[in-house]
């Protein structure tokens, strides 16, 4: 037994009302006694938008496929964030397996409105996160981009993406709950958004890191066909899913860490969330560190790998933007801790091993690097061998799988404005997101709020929300991504930019041999 606790004031019981109103409202929600409405849903005014916070769109029980919930029969408050998936962190937040709830940004909640419909999954590789962020809130992005923005909270981690399907039927489902949980997000917005100003004709669905993960999951997923018209996934791919006989070895760690019998699921249904919370401390048989929970290849929900062989044939026709930051792997590995700390050209290949996923000799890629970048520093190699060889190789097969199968609409983003904050970060995983969103003030950005900030996030606002309302990018100058050319957006401080097949020394040397999906 791994010692994790988990504080149990931070559950709240399950079988909450249909909003989250007890909730205490964000602090950007204007105290007006005027109300905005939209059907049976009374929000809350802030700025020119109007926000409706915590409503259910699904109930589940455990290891359950979600079901839809009636249409509510009277007034209903949506002013305060509902509860967030149960997970290790975050145990300031309220938590509860009772967590399927969504938020609605609108800038006018007029039916006949129809603007693009924007649905963010959040991060957080499956196992955490929340879009009570505030780097997510939507009121921003919903003004400045004159769309209606949900963000939606789901199962994660063993609740979520737990294979228990090995000890019965009633468990078919298990492996792909938290994806499950998506489309019926998206059914709820499909049926909804209308009443909302939303047009349920086009919604665009866009996540960062694990939340682009799930979206290129639904993009393999039958039940998802048509529910959403153009995806964005920001520094998160899935090439393939976790294998069945993989996820099978991850359950057995964690039901050896709560100490229950293999298949005993009576046990495992009747424990408190807060005690399968503490399971999540398990050592993962696949990979080491904790527990990885993810999507599992299971022949019904999930009948094939999202792009491999091949990019998913279901997917095609969907405009797409894949994107990523120069130095995704500084927002994880820390400039200041351990790993970097003495690190120098003796000990590099060393502390490089563990940081890569694609199974090449560091010592080789060190010398290969050094011939190429004879000036750069240790860090500076260390974050581009580990960007190039773990972060980054992910959307690359993706972009050429769609290309090579003929989808014509694809475009591909590079972020490199460094931080003005922090001069060691870079442009680090996650540091696009406040530009999507418009929060570049928020806690937890590294934007700052300067001239170049805020022109970063005017173009990417632009980009994203043209997709989501015409199809394609809301810059005319960005070129769609084809082989072999490999166009791509480079967005600077306040400046873009199209080059040809960026870092294309790297790409090629990292191809030399295959990427193996974290997870599969």
């Amino acid at each position: 037994m791994s010692g994790a606790r988990i504080d149990r004031r931070a559950f709240v019981v399950a079988g909450m009302a249909a909003g989250a109103g007890a909730a205490a409202a964000p602090a950007w929600a204007a105290r007006s006694p005027v109300r905005p409405q939209a059907g049976p849903y009374r929000g809350l005014r802030t700025g020119a938008v109007a926000a409706f916070l915590g409503i259910r769109y699904a109930r589940a029980s455990r290891f359950a496929a979600p079901r839809p919930v009636p249409a509510p029969t009277g007034p209903v408050d949506a002013i305060g964030f509902g509860p967030i998936a149960p997970q290790l962190g975050l145990q300031d937040h309220r938590q509860s397996e009772d967590c399927l709830f969504l938020n609605v940004w609108t800038p006018d909640a007029n039916p006949r409105a129809r603007r693009p419909v924007m649905v963010y999954f959040h991060g957080g590789a499956y196992t955490s996160g929340t879009v009570t962020d505030p780097l997510t809130h939507g009121h921003r992005l919903a003004e400045q981009g004159d769309v209606v923005v949900v963000t939606v909270n789901q199962r994660l981690n063993v609740f979520g993406y737990g294979w228990f399907s090995p000890w019965g039927d009633r468990f078919a489902d298990s492996g792909n709950l938290g994806q499950l949980d998506l489309v019926q997000a998206l059914e709820w917005v499909r049926a909804n958004i209308d009443a909302f100003g939303g047009d349920p004709a086009r919604v665009m669905a866009f996540g960062q890191s694990g939340g682009g993960a799930k979206i290129a999951t639904l993009m393999a997923m039958p039940a998802a066909d048509g529910l959403f018209h153009a995806a964005a996934t920001m520094s998160g791919q899935q090439v393939t899913a976790s294998g069945p006989a993989n996820a099978r070895e991850r359950t057995r760690a964690f039901l050896g860490e709560i100490g229950v019998r293999e298949g005993d699921m009576e046990t495992l249904l009747s424990l408190p969330a807060e005690r399968l919370v503490e399971g999540l401390a398990a050592r993962d048989p696949i990979l080491g560190g904790r527990v990885y929970f993810g999507p599992v290849l299971d022949m019904t929900n999930l009948p094939r790998h999202p792009f491999w062989p091949d990019a998913a044939p279901r997917s095609l026709h969907v405009p797409m933007i894949l994107g990523n930051t120069r130095d995704e792997t500084r927002a994880f590995i820390d400039p200041r801790g351990p790993v970097l700390t003495g690190l120098d050209w003796s000990n590099i290949a060393e502390r490089l091993a563990p940081q890569i996923r694609i199974d090449l000799d560091p010592r080789w890629v060190v010398a290969r690097y050094r011939a190429r970048y004879p000036d750069w520093s240790p860090a500076r190699l260390f974050y581009a061998a580990t960007t190039a060889g773990r972060s980054w190789p992910g959307q690359v097969i993706e972009a050429d799988a769609r290309a090579r199968a003929g989808a014509q609409a694809t475009w591909v983003y590079q972020l490199d404005r460094p931080s003005p904050v922090d001069p060691l970060r870079g442009a680090a995983h996650t540091d696009d997101i406040p530009y999507v969103f418009g929060t570049l003030d928020a806690p937890g950005s590294y934007s700052g709020t300067g001239g170049g900030a805020a022109e970063t996030s005017a173009a990417m606002i632009a980009a994203f929300t043209g997709l989501a309302r015409t199809g394609r990018p809301g810059l005319a100058h960005w070129d769609a991504y084809r082989l072999p050319e490999r166009a791509t957006l480079v967005i600077g401080d306040g400046s873009t930019a199209m080059v040809a097949d960026p870092r294309r020394w790297e790409r090629e040397l990292w191809a030399t041999a295959p990427y193996i999906q974290p997870g599969s």
